[in-house]
């Protein structure tokens, strides 16, 4: 057991209810953990890739297709797919044996903090819980649940922790020296890699607290001292704001910086073997680019010793900076101001509504004189865009909300797409958002916008004609994922490591490979 478990009545809208507003986790979906595969079955539908998951003895949370809403409405709000996982230990047994229904079973934390694994830690929560089921066996290294999916035929980990963690992987070449690796800021794993091997933590957690710098500290110490392992050169991302870097930068001399979705590909080339040169895609939310923006929709040809951006999403603007982020009725704002300019204000659509007539004017000063609006070629953001523009969401409430409202939305008998153009390596999708406008119905709109992002893949996949690598959070939608692998069966997307910035500690680990 890697620690404590806050635990409610999946069945009880009041008990849900209270656990969100205790935990001040608004619409985040939670986890079921049910009493056999037969409950699984009522809930979910359920492939034979998919039951060997939850029967495996590593018990990951898997994500599945809903068939029956026999939980409250409140455990994963407006969402067609569900986390569902078997019990893994004795006092799981006996309580489901007990009360022989679907329990919510989430990580005891607060959002982002590291699990609680005594006593100590668990009290901070005490404004959460009404009680505490415990025993007598000391949690040695605290760990999450892990998390997976199956995309066609394909498993996917989404969350490398407990059962899966440590993990040894095999390098397709030698290490000249040893290196420790960092990994990014979100979803932050480390690793460390000697000569053929590359050994992955656990995944440890967004670092935005102190305690999570302290369980980042703590991890790399555990693994220096269970390999007896002292670094040649530390390996850490570009962006200098990330609590990685400034480690980095505070505690080695040697030090080496990789840029964030290079690291992304090199990650899944690291872990599937591939020497030779290749096409990454790497869409996510964010990522420090060489010139100085916030990459996240990149088309990279690249090896192990350089990387070269064959193609990216044309720039747009973030008003207010790291606010659009949670909001994308900001994102959507300024894609309005790029189109229609001032008169974007005037316009009959969801996103104009969500503000004030007084901060639609502040926003577009904002938007003309550049302030705090810095430029990102994110393929998340552009999710947040349409899912604003639909009126789907204007606000988020957890990282991948939008995308995970669209995902829900697909509608696989539609087959179009919308315009775009790619002129000098630039992919321009207003053309895409100005017919989306036009567009009257919502699942229509949400479908051919799906079609139009794989088709741009395809497009410059058949420019390039190299293996085609896919990595980056936005690939953890598993419509998006779908669909490319429908089009480009052969398309490689890792399987030991997440596909979010969970894999970039071994990307920077495959940056020291001594490649002839």
């Amino acid at each position: 057991m890697g620690g404590y478990h806050l635990v409610c009545d999946a069945t009880n809208d009041a008990a849900v209810l209270k656990m969100r507003h205790r935990k001040k986790r608004l619409s985040k979906p939670y986890a079921l953990m049910v009493p056999s595969l037969q409950d699984a079955h009522e809930i979910a539908h359920i492939n034979a890739q998919e039951k060997i998951l939850l029967l495996s003895k590593e018990r990951p949370i898997v994500l599945l297709n809903v068939k029956a809403v026999k939980y409250s409405k409140y455990v994963a709000p407006d969402l067609k797919r569900i986390g569902i996982f078997l019990p893994y230990t004795p006092i799981h047994l006996i309580l489901l044996k007990k009360l022989n229904r679907p329990l919510v079973a989430t990580s005891a934390n607060i959002s982002d903090e590291p699990i609680c694994s005594d006593k100590e830690s668990l009290y901070r929560l005490c404004h959460i819980y009404d009680y505490i089921v415990d025993h007598n066996r000391e949690v040695v290294n605290a760990c999450d649940d892990s998390i997976a999916m199956v995309v066609k035929q394909k498993t996917i980990l989404l969350r490398r922790a407990r059962g899966y963690a440590p993990v040894s992987i095999k390098l397709p070449c030698s290490l000249k020296q040893k290196v420790l690796s960092l990994g990014a800021h979100q979803k932050n794993t480390i690793a460390i890699g000697f000569e053929k091997e590359a050994i992955l933590s656990p995944h440890i957690g967004d670092l935005n607290t102190l305690e999570s710098i302290e369980y980042f500290t703590k991890n790399i110490q555990t693994l220096e001292r269970i390999y007896d392992f002292r670094p040649d050169i530390v390996v850490h991302d570009k962006h200098p704001q990330y609590e990685s870097t400034k480690y980095a930068q505070k505690h080695f001399k040697q030090r080496h910086e990789v840029q964030h979705h290079y690291a992304h590909i090199l990650g899944v080339m690291a872990e599937k073997g591939i020497k030779e040169k290749v096409l990454g895609v790497a869409f996510d939310g964010t990522g420090y680019g060489d010139d100085g923006h916030l990459w996240g929709g990149e088309f990279l040809v690249c090896d192990y010793k350089h990387y070269e951006r064959v193609a990216h999403f044309k720039y747009f603007k973030l008003l207010g900076g790291a606010k659009a982020i949670k909001e994308p009725k900001r994102v959507a704002l300024s894609i309005l101001f790029e189109l229609y300019g001032k008169e974007a204000m005037h316009l009959d659509n969801s996103t104009i509504k969500a503000f004030t007539s007084a901060q639609l004017k502040t926003y577009y000063i904002a938007f003309e004189k550049d302030l705090n609006a810095p430029l990102s070629s994110s393929v998340g953001r552009i999710f947040d865009v349409v899912a604003s523009l639909l009126g789907v969401c204007h606000e988020m409430s957890y990282e991948g909300e939008s995308g995970m409202l669209l995902e829900g939305l697909y509608d696989a008998e539609i087959s179009s797409i919308y315009p775009f153009e790619i002129d000098k390596n630039i992919i321009d999708f207003l053309p895409m958002i100005s017919a989306l406008l036009q567009e009257k119905v919502l699942t229509i709109a949400v479908s051919k916008f799906f079609n139009t992002l794989v088709s741009i893949i395809v497009s410059i996949h058949k420019q390039h004609q190299l293996p085609l690598i896919l990595s980056g959070g936005v690939f953890q939608n598993s419509i998006l994922l779908g669909l490319v692998l429908e089009q480009i069966p052969e398309a490689i997307i890792a399987s030991e490591v997440p596909p979010n910035d969970g894999g970039i500690a071994l990307g920077q680990i495959a940056s020291q490979l001594d490649i002839l």
